[in-house]
């Protein structure tokens, strides 16, 4: 007989299947994104009691299926994260923050510091505004934590330091270029200001829960130009979180 096992997992996405079923989307501690198959969730409202809500943490107890989808046998809220689900602004920072794991995580590949970061991340959400500031230290260092974090520092082709003045930046290559190594940056290479540069290492130096502020609209806007393009380089396209913060007008 399969074993059960347990898990911490956060809710990442869901989709209704059948007239009764969803299938639910986790992000787990212990054995990173998991895909789940959770029987009668629609119509029984004893058995999972609506604990399947996007960004809920709980205590989970699976069963190993057949094929991709393992079974929820049961589940029990350790957050609901109440606190962010009646503001537009903390449910699209909180979407954005969860879209981005579940494209950066392969399945069923542990990334524990990962986890802690979103965990850590719906937490401050519940109990305060959504920052922009907050959200692009977060998408820094979910960058980090996968191994592609943007090297904004130094060369990222010979390690060189950088000189004063605006910079070249590649995706491609995982960062800033020095004069000397500019001949082997792509043609979508683009130049970034040190006052960006700056503002953009100072957010992954200090981390989504700093309170880290940059007070002027318009280098928000150039500090989130900066980081998407990289991030989006390592997605392969833009999040559709963003467009549902778009449509709404919320900066993000």
């Amino acid at each position: 007989m399969s074993q059960e096992w347990s898990a911490d997992g956060i809710v990442l996405g869901l989709v209704d299947y059948g007239d009764a079923d969803r299938v639910v989307t986790f992000f787990t501690r212990e054995r990173g994104r998991i895909p789940a198959f959770a029987a009668g969730a629609r119509k029984s409202k004893r058995r999972f009691a609506g604990a399947l809500e996007p960004f809920t943490r709980l205590q989970l107890r699976l069963k190993p299926g057949r094929g991709e989808l393992d079974f929820l046998e049961s589940c029990q809220v350790r957050d609901g994260h109440a606190g962010l689900r009646d503001d537009l602004g903390r449910i699209g920072h909180a979407g954005h923050a969860a879209e981005l794991c579940r494209e950066l995580c392969r399945e069923r590949e542990p990334h524990v510091e990962l986890f802690d970061l979103l965990a850590g991340y719906l937490a401050a959400l519940s109990g305060g505004p959504a920052r922009p500031e907050d959200l692009l230290a977060f998408e820094l260092l979910a960058l980090r934590h996968v191994g592609v974090e943007p090297r904004f520092g130094d060369c990222a082709l010979c390690g060189a330091a950088l000189p004063a003045g605006p910079a070249l930046c590649d995706p491609a290559h995982g960062g800033v270029i020095c004069g000397a190594c500019v001949g082997q940056a792509p043609r979508d290479a683009f130049h970034a200001a040190p006052q960006t540069l700056a503002a953009a290492r100072l957010l992954q130096q200090e981390g989504p829960f700093a309170g880290v502020s940059i007070e002027a609209t318009r280098g928000r806007a150039q500090v989130r130009e900066l980081v998407r393009r990289f991030t989006h380089h390592q997605l392969g396209r833009r999040p559709r979180s963003l467009d549902f913060l778009d449509q709404l007008g919320i900066e993000g």
